[in-house]
């Protein structure tokens, strides 16, 4: 035998998804035993073609031998008492724990006495087992996403001006763009690997114009033909005030306008105070670079618009949104291929958790939890005689409400709310009043 197939016998590998940003990356685990050895990437994967950031070829410390010993959980716990260290049971036991106490706390005070907040990280497929498990057969709608504190606002703007949370446009698109408009996004640093596909377009069509717009010069600045500067939280009047100058210019395409969409008259009077002299004082940026951006987003072959969190993260962050959706809409930048408006996901799977209606005020399939028709339908589908009609409790809602002792039971999978919730005394109040708390976690 020789020293390399020595070095690789007993060696598996398997394919899978890296679980960080929502590039969704592929990568080939290797493994011996029950030992994970090394992460590479997938070189068939259509996200990544084998490459992978640096969080993602480190992928294999998490699950080192070390790793694990200290954070890794392996088997079910419980505390008898809430101030006593956690033992371990059998999972017959913690099964049945988990669901007689629900049982319990749902017959003594009703179904809307629980609450499941779930995650991103979940597949899609365990999204929608947790939305019919609250919704269908618990009858309660107080189910809700770590998406909520990032995406809600894309969700709403799709809705809004889409009519359907749905992204348009695909990765793919990057290499059919002839202008590409990244606004709240230092996709550089965020998502790596999907920057790596942007440089590749560049250097295959010099002719691709790139537009970023941020109130810092991050490093995705520097790949930018053309860089906006703006100040923060200015988004909605840089985007009104480039919808002002292309109607001023002749920019937009009134046919399509005709033929696909309402409203426009509407939005023409909203724009009309945005003028290039006040948006560009406003914004902080030169006039000649707002008409800049206005001449290249509209008169483009094919815009692409990439936008994250700085758009979504904000209290105007639906407006964002919608403002950045209607300059494809009225310059016809959408339905084509290299077109489109594109939101980046945090998650890898925040996306998924939203087509099947892992979210308080959502059913699965796009489907809207207030329209009694669509509840009627989902029922239908799920052999359940109706889901409930009461909007159940947001994030943030959901956690006062166990704070205030209306919520007595939180079952919370795949995030850490005592860290990435907002409010730290608020959770921390409601994991201490509330009678069960079951975290369903790998660490």
């Amino acid at each position: 035998m020789t020293v390399d197939a020595a070095l690789h016998a007993g060696l598996k590998e398997t394919r899978s998804t890296c679980p960080y940003c929502g590039v969704g990356c592929g990568v080939v685990i290797e493994s011996r035993g029950s030992e994970i050895t090394g992460v590479r990437g997938d070189p068939d994967h259509p996200a990544n073609f084998g490459r992978l950031c640096t969080k993602g070829s480190t992928l294999a410390l998490t699950a080192s031998a070390s790793v694990n010993r200290q954070t890794r959980l392996l088997y079910p716990m419980r505390r008898e008492h809430r101030h006593e260290a956690a033992k371990r049971i059998s999972w017959d036991s913690a099964l049945d724990f988990a669901s007689e106490s629900f049982a319990q706390i749902i017959r003594d005070h009703g179904p809307d006495a629980v609450g499941f907040y779930i995650s991103g990280q979940l597949l899609t497929e365990d999204y929608y087992v947790f939305n019919k498990l609250a919704k269908g057969l618990i009858g309660t709608n107080n189910i809700d996403s770590n998406s909520r504190l990032c995406m809600s606002s894309a969700v709403a703007g799709y809705k809004q001006t889409l009519g359907a949370d749905a992204p348009p446009s695909c990765y793919d698109d990057l290499n059919h763009a002839q202008c590409i408009f990244i606004a709240g996004s230092n996709t550089a640093y965020a998502h790596p690997i999907l920057f790596r596909r942007i440089e590749d377009a560049k250097a295959a069509n010099p002719a691709l114009k790139i537009i970023y717009c941020d109130p810092r010069r991050t490093d995705t600045a520097e790949i930018a033909d053309l860089f906006l500067q703006i100040q923060p939280g200015t988004d909605v009047s840089l985007f009104n005030g480039m919808l002002h100058i292309m109607l001023w210019e002749g920019w937009t395409n009134s046919a399509w306008i005709a033929a696909h969409t309402s409203g426009f008259d509407e939005l023409k009077t909203t724009v009309r105070d945005y003028t290039p002299d006040l948006v560009a004082e406003t914004c902080g940026i030169k006039k000649d670079e707002l008409f800049a951006a206005a001449r290249l987003f509209a008169t483009s072959t094919a815009t692409l618009s990439l936008y994250c969190q700085g758009l979504n993260q904000s209290s105007s962050g639906t407006a964002n949104n919608a403002a950045l959706i209607n300059l494809h809409l009225a310059t016809a930048q959408i339905g084509k291929a290299g077109a489109g408006p594109f939101s980046l996901t945090g998650q890898p799977n925040a996306m998924g958790g939203r087509e099947v209606g892992g979210m308080a005020n959502l059913l699965s399939g796009h489907r809207d939890l207030a329209n009694a028709g669509h509840r009627a339908e989902v029922a239908a589908l799920w052999g359940v005689p109706s889901v409930p009609e009461k909007l159940g409790k947001t994030a943030v809602e959901m956690f006062q409400a166990a704070a205030d002792g209306e919520i007595r039971a939180l079952w919370i999978a795949c995030t850490n709310p005592a860290q990435s919730m907002p409010d730290q005394a608020l959770v921390r109040r409601a994991l201490e009043r509330a009678e069960l708390v079951i975290v369903q976690e790998a660490f």
